[in-house]
């Protein structure tokens, strides 16, 4: 079924998002008791607000909770049966009846051996209609790893070999679900509301059920459809948020597995691990799946949440010279997993919580004079006498805070930095192969001009619009220029006009980002800085890991660009290939790109760190390929020979000069651009005096560079994204008119909802471009076309609002005209006369048979059912129940009477 939808319906299951409730409850004293059971239910209940129901009100998105091993419990369940403690793990499993000798094989594989399944008692009458069809046989199994159980080394061999058998479970018995799978903790979780939970796992009201700690979540999952394996905790943690860089975070990852080493795992396990992430998985899944990865390669849990959830490091933060060196080596090392993130971890032995660098996620605690640490999505979660609290607070943007239930202390967010910091040497390493860029980026440095300028301009099919409206106002005030929103004009893909590839993307919106980032004022969090050269191993630490090329933003002058080139590191050569086909049609430019794609796949292999692709100065035979095509190509090139992450992707293209074009090339994947000919017009510009008195034609550069950067940050701050090492092959957009076969061979994992062009349209395109060039320059017309894009031109491109259109209404407005509102009407209605929208693609067919009325839901119903699922939910006091159904009695009268009334 998810195939069949993913190939032809309009949701995709990689869009799994969630926004929720998170909360922790431990005893610092580290007693198991039942207690903290119960106050971790109690947390969940009054987190309950935090979740959802869909049109079964009484099925929840999903609640759970993880707990350190209630060994107690276990041991009286099974009389016998396990060996000490530490010495045995539980899977709790959804699933699995018909596949327990496969199961049991692979285990034992891996030196383990299974003693016994349990099926978990619990009551299906306690949960909704839907969650009891959806419901999964639910059971445990236990498995004695009393030959693995050594804890000789960090992160407990034990629980390694748990982690590389759960791994082969999952990719050999598909239709088995691990909730966890560990010596230390369990989770119990569902398609539940949390006040369903304790009646539905009978476990959790047994006396002898015990644990020192309780994580615990309630989810809202948003425009997505909740499952029981999606409900939190995951293995590890639990997450309020929303992971906005998911699919860069996963195709970076996808580029570095080849690269994995790791001296507490073999190759061997490595192969029986990767590929890490399950495809279909939501963003929350996919960090603990990366979480654990990093934690079982030898990392602690602190250590590896800085790395994934980075504190915002710049040169305005207060830091201790260890601490910032930590940051900038791990930033060199992953990219972060952005977006507003609440994120509570617990290994079931010891707990934490962290907050993303903006705070958009509350997290509050408090902790008592007898050791009980609180920590909620807001304040007042569980009841607490104000005469025992010994602290409360909030986590503050990018803070940590740590339960050590082995030392019985709170470790503060200062004390976990500094102890992880100091570890191993990071500053000195940065320090030592720190590589000095001398002149790069001191102070920008206007472009020359050139001859044929006006000709490449044509070739590049700029407008008088694209001067004007964008490029002039960005070097004259360095900002980029302020419309209205909404835009009438023909989508690409139904223009008759020859269209640039930028122009079939639209960027997609972050779905729980609120409110959004304000990249003015939170731009202390936010940054542009990227990096070449990057160590695909991030299984090791190292002071490889800090040889890089540090760029402190993605846009490149001409001269910026020509220092890079001649570095004169042999560590860092580059080389430069032409982006262009010869002869016409999609078989030509596929050549092309195959062509391109392979010179750069051999350059890498020679030992280049950074690849340039340039349509500068092509010879006349030849067509350019578009920046954003080439760029994508050998991006998947590089990805699929295992040699992304160290590669340097530069863009030197004449035809990017718009602020979506750069933010296109970075989503897919470039690491920097140089828009040479934009920067040439710009200098053109200055020295005609087009720009004012005062701006020279580096102040102008300066300027265009600088609303570039400022502009980048604002379309990042839309998604809720800081740094541009997220937002660099995030793939944030949207293919809207283009067909599946370019999508999936060049931008695989693009939303398509629709088809579109192929390769031999786009070819079409650029060579209508070429044409149009040649042509110009014969007849001595370097004049830009007018374009038409943002305003309507004759000639131009077509529009929805026209003047005749606009004349009509306005007369319909001043005059009451009824005629002149018809002939409005008509021309908005009638789409399909001027192709600018899907919908006018679209005709209403007149149906063969009206809807019989009787088929037709009443008011009456529907208020029934909100009344009924209202009261389940416990959401309506009595005499709002009563108030409600009053107006639902009036309602119904005065539909059966046919009288109005004029009562609101």
């Amino acid at each position: 079924m998810k195939e069949l939808v993913r190939q032809y319906g309009l949701y995709d299951f990689a869009n799994e998002h969630d926004a929720c409730g998170v909360g922790l409850v431990a005893d610092l004293n580290n007693q198991p008791n039942h207690k903290i059971v119960n106050l971790g239910i109690t947390l969940l209940k009054n987190l309950m607000h935090r979740g959802a129901a869909g049109c079964d009100p009484e099925t929840g998105d999903g609640a759970g909770l993880l707990f350190g091993m209630p060994d107690e419990f276990f041991r009286h369940e099974l009389r016998g049966m396990l060996p000490e403690k530490g010495k045995y793990a539980v899977g709790m499993v959804f699933g699995g009846k018909d596949h327990e000798k496969e199961i049991a094989s692979i285990i034992e594989a891996e030196g383990g051996k299974v003693i016994t399944w349990r099926n978990v008692p619990v009551n299906p009458g306690a949960i909704g209609k839907v969650a009891r069809e959806s419901m999964p046989l639910i059971r445990q199994i236990f498995i004695d790893g009393s030959s693995l159980a050594a804890e000789d080394k960090p992160a407990g061999n034990f629980e390694r070999r748990l982690f590389v058998m759960r791994r082969l479970l999952e990719k050999n018995v598909p239709e088995t679900y691990f909730c966890s799978l560990s010596s230390r903790s369990i989770v119990y979780k569902g398609l539940l509301l949390a006040s369903q939970i304790e009646k539905f796992y009978l476990d959790l009201d047994n006396e002898k059920f015990k644990s020192a700690l309780a994580l615990v979540h309630q989810r809202y999952s948003t425009n997505t459809f909740p499952t029981w394996e999606l409900a939190h905790p995951f293995r590890y943690l639990a997450h309020n948020g929303e992971i906005n860089t998911l699919r860069g975070n996963l195709n970076a990852l996808r580029s570095r597995e080849p690269s994995f080493a790791s001296r507490l795992f073999s190759p061997e396990d490595l192969k029986k691990i990767l590929p890490l992430v399950r495809p279909g998985q939501s963003d929350s899944a996919s960090l603990d799946n990366m979480f654990e990865l990093l934690t079982s390669a030898g990392r602690s849990m602190a250590h590896a949440m800085l790395m994934l959830i980075p504190q915002p490091w710049g040169v305005k933060y207060h830091l201790g010279r260890d601490v910032r060196g930590f940051f900038e080596y791990n930033s060199a090392l992953m990219e972060p997993w952005d977006g507003p993130a609440a994120v509570g971890f617990s290994d079931g032995v010891n707990a934490g919580a962290v907050l993303d660098r903006n705070g958009l996620r509350p997290a509050r605690y408090t902790l008592t004079e007898d050791n009980l640490f609180v920590l909620g999505s807001e304040t007042g979660v569980i009841d607490i006498d104000p005469g025992k609290v010994v602290l409360r607070g909030r986590l503050r943007p990018g803070e940590m805070i740590f339960c050590d239930l082995e030392k019985h202390r709170l470790l503060c967010d200062n004390e976990i930095t500094k102890e992880v910091a100091r570890q191993l040497p990071f500053r000195r390493w940065c320090e030592e192969n720190k590589l000095y860029l001398n002149g790069v980026f001191d102070a920008v440095k206007a472009a020359g001009k050139r001859e044929n300028a006006s000709e490449m301009r044509r070739l590049f099919a700029y407008s008088a619009e694209d001067i004007d409206l964008l490029i002039k106002p960005m070097a004259q005030n360095g900002q980029e220029p302020v419309g209205s929103m909404g835009n009438d004009a023909a989508l690409a893909v139904l223009s008759e006009k020859p269209q640039l590839l930028f122009n079939y993307f639209k960027q997609l919106f972050a779905q729980v980002t609120n409110p959004p980032i304000d990249p003015i004022r939170e731009e202390l969090v936010m940054s542009l800085t990227t990096y070449i050269g990057n160590c695909g191993n991030i299984l090791e630490d190292g002071e490889f890991h800090a040889r890089v090329l540090k760029l402190p933003r993605p846009v490149l002058t001409t001269a910026e660009l020509e220092k890079l080139r001649n570095l004169g590191n042999e560590n860092f050569r580059s080389r430069e290939l032409k982006m262009a086909f010869f002869g016409v049609g999609g078989d030509a430019l596929k050549r092309g790109l195959e062509s391109l794609a392979e010179e750069a796949r051999n350059a890498v292999n020679q030992g280049v760190r950074i690849i340039i692709l340039s349509d500068r100065d092509l010879p006349r035979a030849a067509t350019p390929i578009p920046s954003l095509l080439a760029a994508a190509a050998v991006n998947r090139a590089l990805v699929d020979s295992s040699r992304r992450p160290e590669s340097g992707l530069i863009i030197d293209s004449g035809e990017v000069r718009e602020v979506m074009h750069f933010a296109l090339l970075i989503g897919f994947g470039v690491t920097a651009v140089c828009p040479y000919l934009a920067l040439e017009t710009v200098t053109e510009l200055a020295e005609k005096g087009e720009l004012g008195a005062n701006i020279t034609p580096d102040t102008a550069a300066a300027n265009y560079v600088k609303a570039v950067d400022k502009s980048l940050l604002k379309v990042m701050s839309k998604m809720g994204i800081s740094t541009l090492r997220s937002y660099r092959s995030a793939q944030l957009f949207e293919a809207l008119g283009l067909n599946r076969d370019v999508v999936e061979t060049y931008f695989p994992g693009t939303a398509c909802r629709i088809g579109g062009i192929g390769l031999d349209e786009i070819a079409s395109e650029c060579t209508a471009r070429k044409n149009a060039a040649e042509k110009a320059v014969e007849n001595s017309n370097f004049l830009p076309p007018s374009g038409g894009v943002y305003t309507y031109r004759f000639g131009g491109e077509n529009h929805l609002w026209t003047p005749q259109s606009l004349a009509a209404f306005r007369q319909a407005v001043q005059r009451n005209d009824p005629e002149k509102y018809r002939e409005y009407a008509d021309f908005i209605n009638r789409q399909e006369r001027h192709l600018c929208t899907l919908r006018g693609l679209f005709e209403l067919v007149p149906a063969e048979k009206p809807l019989p009325l009787e088929k037709v839901e009443s008011v009456e119903s529907i208020l029934k059912r909100f009344v009924s699922g209202a009261m389940s939910l416990g959401s309506l006091s009595p005499e709002a129940h009563e108030a409600v159904t009053v107006a639902m009695n009036r309602l119904g009268g005065m539909s059966n009477s046919g009288e109005g009334g004029d009562d609101p």
